[in-house]
């Protein structure tokens, strides 16, 4: 069975979620106490791995209307989960091999619980197939195949051979087996030795499932055979013994210590070497376990008995700590392995892994190997549904798997697919996913152009057609224009490129500050791999923006359009006269003073209003700032190598060069 969709109802924070489709991996996004968690531990219930865990308390029926739910749970229990599954054409033919071809009117079919924690199954059966089925292997007369052919139902079939008034042997014997053969209803006997036994198994798997770096023996036992639920961590540990085949008792029996801690190492290593194909943090660990008699100063229940000691040693530094003290990230990902490949050689139906928050504690990168093993690894054989709010744990080659669950005022917990209705902070891991995959594109650019702001890259643009148009040099299509911000940013950006550049130009204003930024660019390189920086100056004023190229008259006019609704009256250069040569720098003072449009100028808006209107607006720049445009165009593009130019390892010559432009009047 493949799970298709699923609806939770009346649990927890969730009314109702809406039916939620589901691929082969599922992502569901949404903030802290959203309801995802709420929305596996329903699912879980359905069927959980070894039954345990599986009942829904009465408690959890949200407190908005508990009291009059109780007075009518008796009668009408509520259902809290159904789930919508599709046969495979193995589960298909099998059921028809047994009850006739058509059995089923539908390969799909949907199973529920409720809170009397009685398990239902919407099914359609077509008894009339089934019947057909029966007649056709019964190898009755042609005559008696008439009679009976339009039977729809074992009782009418039953009925009409008894009628008959000589009764042919086959008919004799098909009267016998019609008894056994529908001894229940039909549609309950293909749900009881059918559709329960093709029913998936649902893994839940969290943090706190994590094994522990140590563990009583006795208190296991104790809690086991008393019918105390062990926990989740206890049940990883389970898992480890029965990969190596042992069991609690033998943990206590000093006498197979040695073969019991070769089975142990075995079974570490085995899980280690397949955790190390995907995990690329640190592969210098291994799990250890050893067992020695419990100290008697531990607190309870460590202070009696057998204690099993789960330690991890780091080969680099030659040195042990108890499991649960080492990286939090290797250990739940050592203690996933071992309960899922336990489940895997134990679990004969297939399996529904339902994780919650996995890879919480990896580092972003191990969270993308993470994936990887989710889709190498666990998605070939199995359903997958995990939540997140880490954006590294999207997959954005695909994002028709992601699922958002947001907690709305009205409505509870709903679960949804269209991305667009949802709230700003439940899309949030999704933005910084698709931020972070632009910025990785940007990065692999070997050309880049630093910029201040998206309204530098649009004057860029336009300065560049009207160049282009009169036969003058454009910005050369090799540089990648990257918005950083201000100059302060320039460190943190130039080192997120890497080693994956060949050229980098700064295009900003170049002051005392920004040039020790640059400063420490170079020095923070080794040395011989990086060049001096080269000061490429434009134009004879250095404290500038690129909005000075223009004409000051000719920009006011981009302000006061763009700023038409805000203006009383239009600005003037008096108005903004001050010693500042920046015009921009300018603007702001005067907005501030004056509480313009808030107080606040945004210098992309004049520049949006000219892409807007550039035919227009374009026609009126004048020649000088057509020239100097031309002219900065040509010592930006200069900085690119020469085709085929290499330094000798395979990288452009000017690999080295990080370049700061300067712009002006």
């Amino acid at each position: 069975m493949k799970l298709v969709r699923a609806r939770v109802t009346n649990y927890r924070s969730i009314d109702d979620s809406g039916w939620v489709s589901l691929d082969n991996v599922t992502c569901m996004v949404g903030k802290n106490e959203s309801g995802k968690t709420a929305f596996l531990q329903a699912l879980r219930r359905l069927n959980p791995v070894g039954g345990i865990g599986g009942s829904f308390d009465l408690r959890d029926y949200p407190r908005k209307g508990y009291v009059r739910y109780k007075r009518r749970h008796d009668d009408e229990p509520a259902t809290v989960v159904q789930a919508e599954f599709e046969l495979t054409e193995e589960e298909m033919e099998e059921l028809e091999n047994e009850f006739g071809q058509g059995v089923l009117r539908s390969s799909t079919v949907v199973a529920s619980k409720n809170y009397k924690n009685q398990r239902q199954w919407s099914v359609e059966i077509d008894e009339g197939a089934v019947v057909r089925h029966v007649i056709a292997a019964a190898n009755l007369p042609h005559e008696v195949m008439q009679f009976v052919g339009e039977a729809n139902s074992w009782e009418t079939l039953q009925s009409q051979l008894e009628s008959l008034d000589i009764k042919p042997p086959s008919v004799l014997q098909l009267l016998s087996e019609l008894p056994d053969r529908f001894r229940t209803d039909l549609r309950q006997q293909v749900i009881e030795e059918y559709l329960e036994g093709f029913l998936p198994t649902f893994v839940y798997f969290d943090n706190y499932s994590a094994m522990q770096g140590r563990i009583s023996i006795q208190d296991i036992k104790r809690r086991k055979y008393t019918g105390v639920d062990i926990d989740d961590a206890d049940r990883t540990f389970m898992s480890l013994l029965t990969l190596v085949g042992a069991d609690l008792d033998d943990l206590e029996s000093q006498t197979n210590y040695e073969y019991l801690k070769a089975e142990l190492e075995s079974a570490s290593i085995g899980i280690s070497d397949e955790i190390f194909e995907f995990w690329k943090q640190n592969r210098q660990l291994r799990v250890e376990f050893d067992l020695s008699a419990a100290n008697p100063n531990d607190p309870p229940p460590l202070d009696s008995g057998t204690i099993l000691h789960v330690r991890i040693w780091n080969d680099k530094h030659r040195v042990s700590v108890p499991f649960d003290e080492r990286s939090k990230g290797f250990v739940w990902f050592f203690s996933f392995l071992v309960y899922f490949s336990q489940l895997e050689e134990d679990e004969e139906r297939d399996l529904v892994l339902l994780l919650d928050e996995p890879g919480l504690n990896l580092h972003a990168l191990a969270q993308y190997d993470f994936l990887r093993f989710i889709e190498q690894r666990l998605a070939p054989r199995n359903q997958v549904i995990y939540t997140t709010h880490s954006p590294f744990m999207i997959n954005l080659d695909d994002l028709s798997r992601v699922r958002t669950v947001e907690d709305t005022e009205d409505r509870g917990t709903v679960v949804g697919q269209d991305i667009l209705r949802n709230s700003r902070e439940t899309v949030f891991p999704l933005e910084m996913a698709l931020g972070y995959q632009m910025a990785q594109t940007l990065f692999l650019a070997p050309h880049c152009l630093l910029v201040n702001s998206s309204s530098d890259l649009i004057y860029l643009q336009v300065l560049g057609e009207i160049c282009a148009s009169q036969g003058r040099q454009r910005l050369d299509p090799r540089w990648v224009v990257i918005p950083v911000g201000d100059a302060d940013n320039l460190p943190a950006f130039v080192s997120l490129l890497g080693d994956s550049y060949v050229s980098v130009a700064v295009l900003m204003d170049v002051t005392p500050t920004h040039r020790d930024h640059v400063d420490q660019i170079n020095e923070s390189g080794p040395a011989g791999q990086r060049n001096p920086i080269r000061w490429v100056e434009v134009t004879r004023v250095r404290d500038s923006d690129i909005e000075d190229l223009l004409d000051p008259g000719f920009y006011l006019k981009l302000v006061n359009e763009a700023y038409d609704a805000d203006l009383r009256l239009p600005l003037t250069l008096r108005a903004i006269t001050e010693s500042n040569p920046r015009i921009v720098q300018r603007l702001k003072d005067h907005f501030e003073a004056e509480g313009i449009a808030g107080g606040r100028f945004e210098s992309h808006r004049p520049a949006a209003h000219l892409l807007q209107n550039h035919l227009r607006l374009g026609a009126e720049l004048n020649d000088g700032a057509i020239d100097a445009a031309a002219s900065m165009f040509e010592r930006i593009n200069a900085l690119l190598p020469s085709n085929g130019a290499t330094n000798g390892n395979g990288h452009d010559a000017a690999k080295a060069h990080v370049l700061a432009t300067a712009v002006g009047d």
